[in-house]
């Protein structure tokens, strides 16, 4: 297990070193996140479905292959959905633009040093894939609520994702995204992110195998990357930076993170 842990660390290493390339290349990072997308979900696929060192080959049962193709589904959605946004717009994803103004000079290493950052959580995801496969207990009908709570995440994120995108076509300079989902949470998107990935801990739950409890390791990293590092936090920053009061006025009504009823 653990070789597999230093594999997938160093998987992800390799794929962030060519997302740090690209962003480089094209002056453009939000090709970085696509590159996350794809990656991690390819890995925590191989993480499932690879056999353990020592431990002999065994064919994957129904739930490695299940936990498999979600982490693929996921991936899937998430890495095209970003692509398809970066390839079609001009400017740069807000965080990073505003990490290039802030950083000036630095900007490169300091991007690489956080592309490392993500690797490093998206081994740790990649391993809570692998736990969540490799669970001794046979499939259970458990297994099927933890497959329906990952594809609604995806759903839900899939729908958020929509209603911004329509915002977007539609906004004058200024306006600020309230309806939907974005009336209910001011990152819907972020908020099903971390509920898909508690799906892998509800997949290696099972009180005979300490192993399972590390799986929760996996949305704690993700809730942390998504609320302390490279989502909200220099989101929030560009925003006021450029929709001001419009923005402070929905920080006030609407909530961050946990969804509360619209103009709490």
């Amino acid at each position: 297990m653990l070789l597999l842990a230093v594999l997938a660390l160093a998987a992800m290493m390799l794929v962030m070193t060519a997302a740090w390339y690209t962003q480089r290349r094209t002056r453009n990072a939000g090709w970085v996140d696509a590159f996350w997308s794809f990656g991690t979900g390819l890995t925590g696929a191989a993480c499932a479905l690879a056999p353990l060192p020592g431990a002999g080959w065994h064919a994957p049962g129904v739930r490695a292959w299940l936990v498999a193709g979600l982490a693929l589904l996921w991936s899937g959605r998430l890495g095209l959905y970003i692509a398809r946004r970066t390839a079609a717009s001009p400017r740069e994803d807000a965080r990073y633009a505003r990490f290039r103004a802030e950083w000036g000079g630095e900007f490169e290493p300091r991007m690489f040093g956080l592309l490392m950052i993500q690797a490093a959580v998206a081994a740790l995801l990649a391993i809570c894939v692998m736990l969540a496969a490799r669970n001794p207990q046979g499939f259970r009908a458990f297994d099927a609520v933890a497959a329906l709570l990952l594809a609604g995440a995806v759903w839900g994120e899939a729908i958020a994702d929509a209603q911004m995108h329509r915002f977007r076509r539609t906004a004058g300079h200024g306006q600020v995204c309230d309806r939907g989902l974005w009336a209910w949470s001011r990152h819907p998107n972020y908020l099903f992110e971390c509920l898909a990935w508690c799906a892998y801990p509800l997949f290696a739950l099972n009180l005979a195998w300490p192993w399972g409890l590390a799986a929760w390791a996996g949305p704690a990293a993700m809730v942390w990357l998504l609320t302390r590092v490279s989502g909200i936090p220099p989101l929030e920053r560009e925003m006021l930076a450029t929709r001001g009061d419009a923005y402070r006025a929905y920080q006030a009504r609407v909530s961050a993170f946990v969804p509360m009823p619209p103009g709490r």
